[in-house]
C-alpha cells in the first residue's frame, strides 16, 4: 500500500522516445509503399497506443498499414532505441531522491516499455511496477490504465500525481481524480507544448525536473527537505 503515489508516462516522460519512434514509423511506413508519414503526422498521435496510431495515421493520410507488417513497427523501432535512446535530463537526481512510490502507466507495451527501461538502465527505479495500456480495456485518454496502476499499488486516485507530455494522458489523469503534471522536457516539444497541456487540465506545465520537484513541493505533495534540487 503506498499513500502517495506518483505515476510516470513513459515515451517523452522517462525517455526521450518520441523523435525516434517518429523516425521509426516514417520508415517503416516508406518500406511498405506509403509515404508522407512524417514528425507532423505522428505528433497528432502521441500518448496513444498503436492501433489507435494506425488508426490515426490512415485517418489523416488514408494510408492503411498493413496487419500483417505490424511486428515492423516495433522491429524498427527498438534497433533505434537500441542505438539511440536515453533519459531526460535531470531524470535520474529526481528519480534518485524521491521518496514516495512510483510506477510507470504507459501506452506502450510491455516489451517496449521494459526495453527503453533496460536500455536507459532506469529499470531499478521501477521493479515490477510497470503498467501498459494492453492491460486494460480502454486507452488513454480514458482513466482506465491510470485507475488500474493506482489499484495495484494501493493507492487512492486522489493521492496520485501523473506526469504526462501528451494531452491524452493529462486527458485521462484529470478523468481518473489525479493531479496532472504537464511535461515538455523532452525532444519532441513544440511552441504551445505546455498551453495544451495546460488547456487539457494539466495543473502546470515543466520543463525539467527541477520544476517538476518544486511544483510538488509547493503543492505540498512532497516536504521541502524530501528532494535535493540541482
Amino acid at each position: 500500500m503506498a499513500d502517495r503515489l506518483i505515476i510516470f508516462d513513459c515515451d517523452g516522460v522517462l525517455v526521450d522516445s518520441e523523435p525516434l519512434a517518429a523516425e521509426a514509423y516514417e520508415r517503416v511506413y516508406q518500406k511498405h509503399g506509403m509515404s508522407g508519414v512524417g514528425a507532423d503526422i505522428i505528433a497528432q498521435c502521441i500518448g496513444m497506443k498503436q492501433a489507435d496510431i494506425l488508426m490515426k495515421i490512415r485517418e489523416l493520410t488514408g494510408h492503411r498499414f498493413p496487419d500483417h507488417a505490424e511486428d515492423d513497427i516495433w522491429a524498427e523501432t527498438k534497433q533505434l532505441f537500441t542505438e539511440k535512446l536515453a533519459e531526460t535530463e535531470g531524470l535520474r537526481h529526481f528519480l534518485e531522491t524521491l521518496p514516495v512510490a512510483r510506477c510507470v502507466a504507459s501506452s506502450s507495451s510491455i516489451e517496449r516499455i521494459n526495453h527503453s527501461l533496460q536500455i536507459t538502465q532506469l529499470a531499478p527505479y521501477f521493479g515490477d511496477a510497470i503498467y501498459s495500456s494492453s492491460m486494460v480495456k480502454r486507452g488513454k485518454p480514458a482513466p482506465d490504465i491510470f485507475l488500474y496502476a493506482a489499484d495495484r499499488m494501493g493507492t487512492d486516485p486522489s493521492r496520485c500525481v501523473v506526469i504526462e507530455d501528451s494531452p491524452l494522458g493529462v486527458e485521462g489523469a484529470v478523468a481518473a481524480g489525479m493531479l496532472a503534471i504537464g511535461y515538455t522536457g523532452g525532444g519532441h516539444t513544440y511552441e504551445g507544448h505546455a498551453g495544451k497541456l495546460i488547456s487539457r487540465g494539466a495543473a502546470v506545465a515543466c520543463g525539467s525536473w527541477e520544476s517538476v520537484s518544486q511544483e510538488l513541493v509547493a503543492r505540498g505533495f512532497l516536504p521541502v527537505t524530501a528532494v535535493s534540487l540541482v
